[in-house]
């Protein structure tokens, strides 16, 4: 599941576009032609990417990549590549209109920050195509089979294995290093998460265990499934989730949400998660939520023992698992969790 950003059905392409579509194609052909006559191949090997959408064949060294959803910018960009487009994140974002850990990697480079791209369901293809990408990079995404068939004609397009939204923080690194002929880097990123995470872990997280709730509007209820990825950063510092997960998944799963909506009149289902993580829109949706008699009654919201941000920058990078958003979080993360660890064991 992504975070609440969805906007209103918009179509940006046009016969504009399928113009454009055709001239660039034209041209692509042309350079491939013009390339393999010159031997201008260099120690590339094709690589062919599967996705629940078609398949990404990368016939040469990816220089201009544009990255779509969530998570592949920043890995991109630890991969030594910064793209020259991304989906713009306007929830999370700061003043610059880019999400911090991005905008200050890029400068600390003193490279140029990739083109903000309008997405999700107004995505800007004329936008992408006028980027001259040879590679678009959406595994973390919600594109559907219309905007990824145009895409694919603009540049060869990596998008979800399975489902939209649905991708282990694992698999996309390992696909975005695929992708750009990255794999040992790709290993080495994943490794170097792993050991931050058990660096971070502390001993007295152990035996805890936890629920990640989430609402969309007043008497609703939403448990987060262990692979979703903000649930899987929790895990990964040393706290169990809620055994009561698995019951909540046969019950009230909602299907590409990688979580059970099981509604606030079922919140005593909560009762022995030791403590609660959560996140809200904003103060106005954090009040109205707090002041709902069946939530304040979680034991572990009763208590104090509850991590929660309206923080609209916090909220997003601790919903992603990648190079960048790690080490940005966790020194944020650490303070919050010893406080309600402190709470619940005090009860």
């Amino acid at each position: 599941m992504t975070l609440p950003t969805a906007k209103p059905v918009k179509r940006r392409w046009s016969l504009t576009v399928a113009i454009g579509l055709t001239a660039a194609l034209t041209l692509s052909a042309c350079s491939s032609t013009n390339d393999a006559a010159n031997g201008d191949q260099g120690d590339w090997e094709t690589v062919s990417i599967d996705s629940a959408l078609g398949t990404a064949t990368i016939e040469e060294e990816p220089e201009r990549i544009v990255t779509l959803g969530q998570g592949s910018t920043e890995t991109a960009i630890a991969l030594g590549t910064t793209p020259v487009g991304m989906e713009e994140y306007e929830w999370g974002a700061d003043d610059s209109g880019y999400l911090p850990w991005i905008e200050e990697e890029v400068k600390d480079r003193n490279e140029e920050l990739p083109e903000l791209i309008e997405g999700s369901t107004e995505l800007d293809i004329e936008a992408i195509l006028e980027l001259e990408p040879d590679l678009i990079l959406a595994p973390w995404s919600g594109l559907t089979q219309e905007q990824y068939d145009l895409l694919a004609d603009v540049a060869p397009t990596v998008a979800y294995p399975e489902q939209p939204w649905t991708i282990e923080w694992e698999q996309q690194i390992e696909i975005i290093g695929e992708a750009m002929g990255e794999n040992d880097q790709a290993q080495e990123l994943i490794d170097d998460i792993h050991s931050q995470f058990d660096e971070a872990a502390d001993p007295k997280y152990e035996d805890l265990t936890f629920s990640y709730i989430y609402n969309d509007g007043p008497g609703t209820l939403g448990v987060f499934y262990p692979e979703e990825q903000r649930v899987a950063m929790v895990e990964a510092l040393g706290l169990t989730p809620d055994p009561v997960v698995d019951e909540l998944r046969k019950d009230y799963d909602a299907p590409g949400t990688q979580s059970a909506l099981i509604g606030l009149e079922n919140a005593d289902k909560l009762s022995d998660s030791d403590l609660i993580f959560t996140f809200y829109m904003d103060d106005a949706n954090r009040e109205e939520t707090e002041e709902q008699p069946l939530y304040a009654s979680i034991p572990a919201v009763d208590q104090g023992a509850i991590v929660a941000s309206d923080d609209q920058s916090f909220v997003t990078a601790s919903s992603m698992i990648n190079p960048l958003t790690v080490p940005w979080t966790l020194e944020r993360y650490k303070p919050m969790i010893d406080d309600a660890v402190e709470k619940a064991e005090q009860n």
